[in-house]
């Protein structure tokens, strides 16, 4: 294989080419064309969002697992979960995963950040990106220290509650967890009912709130079903990509930028195909090496969600409403009616942040907890009345890795996420079943006698047992981050620098979920979406030189 060192003439030329219109790619078109003299073109390997089940909320059930909508990853078999394959769900449309997501709005954790700014990465602690988030921010709460209105990405309460969930909440407090009314001030240990991105009733992406309202700019382009093939570098500059669009192969050229915003799966795996990655790797495919760098696909990090279900009785849950044919027509009509009841639903109503052992300075685990239970995403849901209880490590320390399977960008690459490779890892995990059964025995739910069936009573409390369920039971909650991670030069795994600019290859950014040092405390969507708004901002200032 080799990589072409200079473009066809007939190639077009823009001044900035974001590759991917996800999450991050549809803030990044909104900033960048705001001003008519920069020329901007999108390329988005899935399509538009001209299906319902983009837009009605619980149209998730049909969106994961489906290839009209999913780019339907897999896993390589993890070792620490038993063996097991994982489907790995990623967006395939504008909008990007931010149309198939949970809907959750959550910044995550101050410290978070600031650990960020510890690391010496100017710019990145609290402080600084709270404005960020404010900058584009719709909430229903109004504008305040914490919270914007007026901008592009809405941020709504939920649309109905459930007995069952009220009542799990009044059992976290039982189990010394306090209801909050606000995951997102800095400090999100307690318990609420999670912000969703919706508007009235209906799902509230990305492209929806940021490229859809712009693409009549004559200065912005977008085309879709593209396959970015590879970056165009020419003396160690970014200077524009090839792209595949209906079988044919085009040109085309970015004058200032070209930024990568294809998410942790996406963004890697086009830098090693463009010839940026570890040198040994690259030779294994036969691909050129234009920047030998160790760290792209390195440093994955994912949230683990364990999945523990229980049976209610005396309680209504979604599974029995579902399954009942009255049931359903009396969704579709609330739905239809008045854009109210379980359609609008998000897949997780309250949220739980808490410590799994004392002595842990914040809150390291995250509860999503449903009135529902199924075998996974695609399964029907369970024929008795159910709730699930899901938790996930927010701060793992195992890491993982993104491989090539070959030279051919349509060759989907190799994910590792090594999930409970570590001691700590697999310590928390225990523990998170533990506070989930401690929750879960409170007084407060003893009427509606829950009966654990996940991962079920013949687990014992021990380290072991519990470590092996862990693995038995746990599948990703769809957070991928960190594989082309922010850092400084001294840093032999960091590919970009804190102005998300590639070490070594000028003109080229990388601006979304792989360039997160270390994952957020919480969903990790509107983070990204930050992300974005910051290198948008540093662009355009580095533009006007």
């Amino acid at each position: 294989m080799t990589i072409a060192a200079t473009a066809p003439t007939d190639a077009e030329t823009y001044d900035y080419i974001v590759v991917g219109a996800g999450s991050a790619g549809c803030v990044l078109a909104n900033r960048l064309s705001a001003d008519p003299k920069h020329r901007v073109l999108v390329l988005e390997a899935g399509g538009r969002d001209n299906w319902i089940w983009f837009h009605i909320p619980v149209g998730y059930l049909f969106a994961i697992g489906n290839p009209r909508a999913d780019w339907c990853y897999k896993t390589e078999a993890e070792a620490g979960l038993n063996g097991r394959v994982l489907n790995y769900p990623r967006g395939k449309t504008i909008g990007g995963s931010s149309a198939i997501n949970a809907m959750i709005y959550m910044r995550g954790q101050a410290a978070d950040y600031d650990h960020w700014r510890q690391l010496g990465l100017a710019g990145w602690g609290w402080d600084d990106v709270l404005p960020v988030f404010k900058r584009h921010e719709d909430q229903y709460l109004g504008s305040g220290e914490f919270h914007g209105a007026g901008g592009e990405w809405r941020v709504e309460a939920p649309r109905l509650t459930w007995k069952l969930l009220d009542e799990v909440r009044v059992a976290a407090e039982q189990a010394g967890i306090p209801a909050v009314p606000d995951f997102n001030t800095g400090d999100n240990e307690g318990s609420s009912y999670f912000q969703v991105n919706q508007k009235r009733g209906f799902r509230w992406s990305a492209a929806r709130g940021f490229l859809k309202p712009v693409l009549s700019r004559p200065n912005l382009r977008l085309e879709t079903g593209c396959h970015t093939e590879r970056l165009l570098v020419e003396d160690g500059r970014a200077v524009g990509v090839f792209y595949r669009q209906n079988g044919v192969t085009h040109v085309a050229r970015a004058r200032a930028e070209v930024v990568l915003a294809a998410g942790a799966i996406g963004s890697p795996h086009l830098l090693k195909l463009s010839g940026i990655g570890p040198g040994g790797e690259l030779a294994q495919h036969g691909i050129p090496v234009v920047k030998d760098m160790p760290g792209v696909g390195a440093n994955l990090q994912d949230h683990l969600q364990l999945r523990l279900i229980y049976k209610v009785a005396g309680v209504p849950t979604l599974n029995e409403q579902y399954r009942s044919l009255f049931g359903r027509a009396k969704m579709g009509l609330q739905y239809a009616l008045f854009q109210r009841g379980p359609l609008t639903m998000a897949p997780s109503q309250l949220g739980i942040f808490t410590r799994s052992r004392p002595e842990k300075e914040r809150a390291d685990l995250e509860f999503h907890v449903q009135p529902l239970s199924l075998g996974k995403f695609g399964e029907p849901l369970h024929p008795y009345p159910a709730f699930t209880m899901s938790v996930c490590n927010l701060r793992p320390t195992s890491r993982g890795r993104l491989d090539l399977a070959g030279a051919d960008g349509a060759l989907a690459p190799r994910i590792r996420p090594n999930y409970l490779a570590t001691e700590e890892d697999r310590r928390v995990a225990a523990d998170s079943i533990r506070v989930a059964r401690r929750i879960v025995g409170q007084k407060a739910l003893a009427p509606y006698r829950p009966d654990e069936v996940l991962p079920g009573p013949s687990v014992v409390d021990t380290e072991e047992a519990l470590a092996r369920a862990a693995g038995d039971i746990g599948t990703t909650i769809f957070h991928p981050v960190g594989t082309a991670k922010m850092g400084l030069a001294s840093d032999p795994l960091a590919v970009v620098d804190e102005r998300l600019r590639v070490f070594g290859i000028a003109g080229l950014r990388v601006a979304d979920a792989s360039v997160m040092p270390t994952i957020t405390s919480g969903n990790t969507n509107s983070p990204t979406m930050m992300i974005a708004e910051k290198a948008a901002a540093m662009l355009l200032e580095d533009g006007r030189g």
